[in-house]
């Protein structure tokens, strides 16, 4: 993996906080407590933004306030908290909204391609579809794709200069589930224990959502607090935590 290999003295990284540091009148982007990120290059300015989602606007009015331009959008599932999309009556903007306004590729696992154009009715010709261990540049910033599948069949997690941006894979407490369409317990606990038992313990976890009272924190101390990654085989962790 190469999420430690950066030039890490320009690399551009903010963890956006929903109803907090954007959408800060949306009530249900306030319940959700979804995490957007931007991670970018600062010498050339190019930023990729993660799952812009409420008020896509006000994103990228956070990045360009700090002198970045949006390169292109990093999703890690097709959940309308995530890219958009309407659920329960509720309808929230996403990739559709950012891409009235600036025209930038949308990168998605391959598996989730029928699943993103579903929830948000954008064109195939708008995304780009990606197998894991993919790199996707932000300027000379390299972000690796690992596909961690379970939550959603494409879901997908970023590698950069030390840090996870782990989506709805892993939280610091618990995980994504995985009784909604597309989940997959078997999958998940895959993905949980093989694709990323490669991450370093000093890789900083950043979830896709703040169910934690810490916005982050090292993917060893994760490992020894979480405890969907105690069980020792499939069958234990599915007796417990499938769902």
């Amino acid at each position: 993996m190469t999420g430690q290999e950066q030039p890490s003295d320009r690399l551009y990284f903010r963890q956006l906080l929903s109803g907090n540091d954007f959408a800060r009148d949306d009530p249900v982007a306030r319940q959700m407590v979804n995490f957007a990120y931007a991670i970018g290059d600062r010498t050339t300015g190019d930023a990729l933004l993660v799952d812009p989602a409420y008020r896509v606007g006000d994103l990228l009015d956070v990045i360009e306030g700090d002198g970045m331009r949006c390169a292109g959008v990093l999703a890690t599932h097709y959940h309308f908290d995530h890219v958009g999309g309407s659920a329960m009556g509720v309808e929230v903007e996403g990739i559709a909204a950012l891409l009235e306004r600036v025209q930038v590729p949308v990168h998605v696992q391959r598996a989730e391609l029928p699943w993103v154009l579903r929830a948000t009715g954008v064109g195939e010709g708008d995304l780009i579809l990606h197998q894991s261990g993919d790199v996707v540049m932000a300027g000379e910033v390299a972000v690796e794709l690992v596909h961690t599948p379970g939550h959603t069949p494409g879901s997908q997690c970023f590698l950069v200069a030390g840090k996870l941006v782990s989506g709805d894979t892993l939280f610091l407490q618990g995980c994504g589930r995985t009784d909604l369409p597309g989940g997959d317990p078997e999958a998940l606990y895959e993905s949980l224990t093989q694709r990323l038992a490669k991450v370093p313990d000093d890789t900083l976890v950043y979830p896709g959502h703040r169910y934690s009272e810490e916005p982050f924190a090292p993917m060893g101390e994760t490992r020894r607090t979480n405890a969907v990654l105690r069980p020792r085989s499939a069958q234990e962790w599915l007796a417990m935590f499938a769902r």
